[in-house]
């Protein structure tokens, strides 16, 4: 562990950036909900005056045909629009700087992101970009993005980021090897729709990971020393709902009531976090997915379980309000008893999705780096319950090493 001074600075720290943090005026984008709402956002987007539109997307998308809807309804409002379908997953500066130059030749007013988080992540970039006229590296970090970014209406077609109402964009850096992110409330989106009916046809093993990542975001909101009422009732929520829906969603894509639920549910835990900040699991996972190129909820989810049962000495409490809430565990049993309950009702999840129980590319060569930048990442950053040293992130990360190994 860390030493007791420092410890006690960084819960000061901490302390000090909860109350900014509540303080700040978060502009939470207006919200269109249910079967068919991402047609009523483009409706609203039309009213709103916005006639020339860049469509940011992945080719995926548009080859399946999820947008052949909303591009009815744009020529119906007579908007005109250009598709950017060039974002892949963690997205790039080279790729966000593509989508900027179609907007700029284009004279597009304002952004249309549908998609995964990467989609809208590129989205925010591309209209900070257009809006500040600063290379995107210079746009990353903490509020600086200084002139905001130009209109951007989300539409988010997995359950898992929570992107259409996060503060942050995360931006690949190749040349540098590594993941930043820009972190802005001036990067909310204008608006968002939550439409359910566009993620029936999510494969399993991509429902199950990005409904991991939002049991994530909810996870570790409730658990950081950052959380507040609000943000309380919103991951408490958030969770109940991913543990409701989400093996149905999984089992049955086509089911409507699930995809919905847990369209709300990656929503509820999206402003969690937004205000109350992640951890370690994050932190990690972060630098798995700059490293080897992991799904973001994947990593959440092989990383999740094993730092919760370090942090559990210091949140017990907390993940036995959790466990209560979502009916886990034996209703008489003491708050250390519940929380490994939930805990391990985390991995049952796990297992029955195949998510697996440690990393296959992870390298033991690479723990210390990874130990190294995860500690960076929180110190500072994100309120978590439980401080680690490099020991203790090493042996952590250890226990994700391939049997074989």
């Amino acid at each position: 562990m860390l030493h007791a001074l420092e410890v006690f600075a960084l819960r000061i720290y901490m302390a000090i950036f909860k109350v900014v943090t509540a303080l700040m005026p978060f502009k939470w984008p207006r919200m269109f909900e249910g079967t068919g709402s991402s047609l009523d956002l483009i409706r609203h987007m039309a009213d709103a005056g916005h006639r020339n539109v860049l469509v940011v997307t992945d080719a995926v998308l548009v080859k399946l045909g999820v947008l052949d809807k909303m591009k009815a309804e744009l020529d119906t409002q007579g908007v005109k629009y250009v598709v950017y379908d060039g974002v892949e997953p963690n997205p790039t500066v080279e790729q966000i700087e593509a989508g900027y130059r179609m907007l700029m030749e284009n004279g597009c007013q304002a952004i249309l992101a549908v998609g995964g988080g990467s989609p809208i992540d590129a989205a925010k970039m591309i209209g900070a970009r257009a809006k500040n006229n600063k290379p995107v590296l210079k746009l990353t970090g903490l509020l600086r993005v200084h002139k905001g970014m130009i209109p951007l209406f989300a539409v988010p077609t997995t359950a898992g980021t929570g992107a259409e109402v996060t503060i942050a964009a995360v931006v690949s850096d190749t040349e540098n090897k590594r993941k930043v992110a820009a972190m802005d409330i001036r990067l909310l989106p204008t608006a968002a729709a939550l439409d359910g009916s566009l993620m029936t046809g999510l494969p399993a093993h991509i429902t199950s990971a990005t409904g991991m990542d939002a049991l994530t975001h909810a996870v570790e909101a409730f658990v950081s020393r950052n959380a507040m009422k609000k943000t309380d009732e919103k991951a408490l929520e958030a969770t109940q709902l991913i543990m409701k829906y989400l093996e149905t969603a999984v089992a049955d894509g086509n089911n409507l009531e699930a995809r919905q639920k847990m369209a709300r549910a990656s929503h509820l835990a999206g402003i969690a976090f937004t205000q109350a900040g992640v951890g370690y699991v994050h932190g990690i996972a972060h630098k798995f997915g700059a490293l080897y190129h992991t799904p973001h909820g994947l990593a959440n989810a092989i990383v999740m379980p094993h730092v919760l049962d370090y942090s559990l000495p210091n949140c017990a409490d907390r993940l036995a309000i959790l466990a209560r809430a979502c009916g886990i565990g034996d209703k008489g049993a003491d708050d250390v008893h519940l929380a490994r309950a939930f805990i391990a009702r985390i991995r049952e999840m796990n297992a029955k999705f195949g998510i697996p129980t440690q990393l296959a590319a992870l390298k033991a060569a690479d723990i210390p780096a990874v130990a190294k930048s995860a500690i960076a990442e929180a110190r500072f950053t994100y309120a978590v319950p439980r401080y680690m040293n490099q020991r203790v992130a090493e042996s952590v990360i250890k226990n994700l090493l391939p049997t074989n190994t």
